[in-house]
């Protein structure tokens, strides 16, 4: 059984079987990265382009890995030194791409709905990987890949998303598909990076970090997007760590067997204490292990589908 849809653009439009289906695949994918022989023929005489117009290294680079992984040929276009410096538009460049053979793009963009539009204009696949402020879905994928593989589900546990709301994409993306699966999910941040009517969405929303994080089964720390921000939306780093930095302290409001997540990269001593980031409750490296895995999930499930076998070649 396949995804039965030509792209992945968001966890919104996701129902809680096809987020089940992609974490189930996910589970042979990450068996392939612990042989000696990481490989499998499954998606050989495929090609898989990643498109960024913003910076990356673990989404890129792990959407690369797995294509590889898969057995499928990969492009990527550095639009730093593509012809989009010389004017040449989106649409263009999509185009342009998609005529060499391209069977699935891997986009980043600023803008909000790039995605959408790239998926309205072209045959192939087009996998969000982050698009302006909307939805970051594999990242949250990742993220939920790992939450089940620690505690083995998502009804009943209580997940806190902490600090800059406003402009992550991840928390957007987190929020619809841990709320699906049955996760009570939480969000705390200042009041000037946090989204309007974002109870709408169903979670609780808190301004006291203390508050937020008693209890929490997981908490998933936001960096803080200081290239999005405007002036005025906080102090200084200095007191935004002071009210808002996960601590030590903070942490052990949380359960006991708390979960501590982070997208990365991370701002060592804002956001989040290095004593918490190297602590045994992260998981801040399994995240990037199990992106491999989840995004070869992926590529398999909307290029293939059908039944995996791990067939070494």
């Amino acid at each position: 059984m396949g995804l039965n849809r030509k792209d992945l653009l968001g966890l919104q439009d996701l129902s809680a079987e096809e987020i089940e289906l992609i974490l189930d695949t996910a589970v042979p994918m990450k068996d392939i990265l612990g042989r000696e022989i990481k490989k499998v023929p499954t998606l050989r005489g495929k090609v898989v382009a990643t498109l960024f117009y913003e910076p990356s290294t673990r989404t890129r680079t792990s959407f690369e890995l797995a294509a590889k992984y898969m057995g499928a040929d990969t492009m990527s276009l550095a639009v730093s030194t593509s012809s989009v410096q010389k004017g040449e538009s989106f649409r263009d460049t999509a185009e342009t791409i998609e005529v060499m053979g391209v069977d699935t793009i891997i986009l980043r963009h600023s803008a909000s709905g790039s995605a959408q539009y790239l998926a309205n204009i072209v045959k192939a696949s087009v996998i969000n990987g982050g698009d302006g402020t909307h939805e970051h879905p594999t990242q949250a994928l990742l993220d939920m890949f790992t939450i089940r593989e620690k505690r083995g589900g998502f009804k009943g546990l209580k997940v806190v998303i902490l600090g800059d709301i406003l402009h992550s994409r991840v928390a957007r993306s987190n929020i619809w598909g841990l709320a699906k699966m049955g996760a009570e999910v939480c969000v705390v941040g200042p009041p000037t990076l946090m989204p309007p009517d974002i109870e709408k969405m169903g979670v609780k929303v808190f301004y006291q970090v203390e508050e937020a994080l008693k209890d929490a089964d997981v908490i998933n720390v936001l960096r803080l997007q200081l290239e999005r921000q405007q002036k005025g939306l906080f102090p200084t780093v200095r007191e935004y760590h002071q009210l808002y930095g996960l601590t030590p302290e903070r942490l052990k409001l949380a359960s006991r067997d708390v979960l501590i997540l982070h997208p990365g990269p991370m701002n060592r001593g804002v956001e989040i204490d290095p004593e918490v980031a190297d602590g045994p409750q992260a998981s801040i490296v399994d995240q990037v292990a199990n992106g491999v895995a989840v995004r070869m999930a992926l590529l398999y499930l909307l290029m293939e589908g059908g039944a995996f076998s791990a067939v070494v070649s």
